[in-house]
């Protein structure tokens, strides 16, 4: 492996991390955080899970799944469905006031991109998009 160009990776994503960070530090007014964001993605495009299969699709452990679904909870964001074959536990289901918030939450942040990316062509942007695709999976076979 070449030295200069991992050095190169290591660098840049060193600055994107702390960019990134920085750029969204901006919406601590904004009713969603990252989290948030993250789990009502989740279960808008899978639809309904319990903690366990939340926790594991999220890289969470249950305990952080939990709470962070049962805030949302509290926000109205999801909403509780019982499992009908383990009377003890639970399904999370998003709400309609849930999508909303995460819809305007993700256009907010498709707007962001879709300015830094303005001057980017359309190969660039897919090009950046499959790579770091290609790079978030190859940490998650890791985890």
């Amino acid at each position: 492996m070449n030295e200069k160009s991992l050095e190169m990776i290591e660098l840049e994503m060193a600055v994107l991390v702390r960019r990134i960070t920085t750029i969204t530090a901006g919406k601590r007014n904004a009713k969603l955080d990252r989290a948030a964001y993250l789990l009502l993605q989740q279960l808008s495009d899978n639809g309904t899970a319990g903690v366990k299969t939340l926790a594991s699709e999220l890289q969470l452990d249950i305990s952080t799944a939990s709470r962070q679904a049962a805030a949302l909870e509290g926000k109205g964001y999801v909403k509780k469905t019982p499992n009908t074959q383990d009377k003890r536990a639970y399904f999370y289901q998003i709400t309609e006031l849930g999508t909303n918030e995460w819809m305007m939450y993700k256009q907010a942040r498709l707007d962001k991109f879709s300015k830094l990316l303005n001057e980017w062509s359309d190969d660039e942007r897919e090009s950046f998009g499959h790579l770091l695709h290609k790079f978030n999976q190859a940490i998650n076979k890791k985890m």
